[in-house]
């Protein structure tokens, strides 16, 4: 089973703004910058996370995005199931094959698809973001907000 781009791109954006001292506000393109992600990809996701109450978006000159929950109310396996459009690893009906009325492998992929996303209900975006100092180092993020986050956009 594979995630899909938005679903891994949500992660991302959370974890990013999980990161953030004092929940300080930054842009789309900051997180692009950073992730050498495309921004117009971003902009979708970032407004169905907005849509969906995980971050807050800030309209304006000096708007952008921070996180609109606390990070240990985010469970990872709501907001897959929040971004994933079919979570099934074999679609049956759109292969017509032959063997359906007969198959043990559906239930069998079913069952193993209920169990990874039961091992993501036991975590939360809180745990993605147990090391802060390492990802903000990793990300080439300042360690104080003395340094502004704006980023020329990029595509």
């Amino acid at each position: 089973m594979q995630l899909t781009r938005q679903t891994d791109y949500a992660l991302r954006v959370l974890m990013f703004l999980g990161v953030q001292k004092d929940e300080r506000l930054v842009t789309i393109s900051d997180i692009a910058y950073h992730f050498a992600i495309s921004r117009n990809h971003l902009m979708k996701i970032v407004h169905k996370l907005g849509q969906m109450d995980y971050i807050q978006t800030v309209r304006g000159k000096y708007g952008g995005l921070r996180l609109e929950r606390d990070p240990h109310t985010i469970n990872l396996a709501q907001l897959v199931r929040d971004f994933e459009t079919t979570l099934e690893v074999v679609d049956c009906q759109k292969l017509t094959c032959p063997i359906t009325s007969a198959c043990e492998l559906k239930p069998m992929l079913r069952q193993a698809q209920e169990a990874f996303l039961a091992v993501l209900e036991g975590y939360t975006l809180a745990q993605l973001l147990n090391n802060p100092a390492d990802l903000r180092s990793l990300l080439d993020l300042p360690e104080s907000d003395e340094l502004p986050l704006q980023i020329m956009a990029v595509s």
